[in-house]
């Protein structure tokens, strides 16, 4: 799907704090998506959670930008079985390529929170404020 000149795939859900979650059996991929990604310019620093197991609404990553700084929440409760590394040193490729770019990946452990994310039509009202908020 197409939200002005962003794409929002049609296969990922998403949640309502700028994170993309592709679903694969008991395991969720997570990401930021691409409008606010390349709303916020180029990412210079990222901070990964230490967590190992993370609840719902616990912070996965901390990003900033030259004017902007924030973190991402979890949007399920499980085991962190992986960070992606290479963000490390090149943040910046999470603003190139967002959806190439995953944060981590959880095991996931309440099937009940999946329900809880939207679908790529029902998350642009929520961009529409998100997005405009900072013009």
């Amino acid at each position: 799907m197409k939200y002005k000149e962003y794409n929002l795939p049609d296969n990922l859900l998403y949640n309502k704090d700028s994170s993309w979650i592709k679903i694969d059996k008991d395991i969720a991929t997570l990401g930021v998506i691409e409008p606010i990604a390349k709303t916020l310019k180029e990412f210079l620093f990222i901070k990964f959670s230490d967590l190992k197991t993370i609840k719902k609404k616990e912070i996965y990553a901390s990003l900033e930008t030259l004017k902007w700084s924030g973190h991402l929440t979890s949007p399920l409760s499980g085991e962190i079985i992986e960070i992606n590394q290479d963000l490390y040193d090149s943040p910046e490729k999470i603003n190139k390529e967002p959806y190439a770019s995953w944060i981590i990946k959880i095991k996931f452990s309440d099937l009940k929170e999946i329900k809880e994310l939207f679908k790529a039509e029902e998350i642009i009202e929520w961009l529409e404020k998100t997005i405009n908020k900072g013009d």
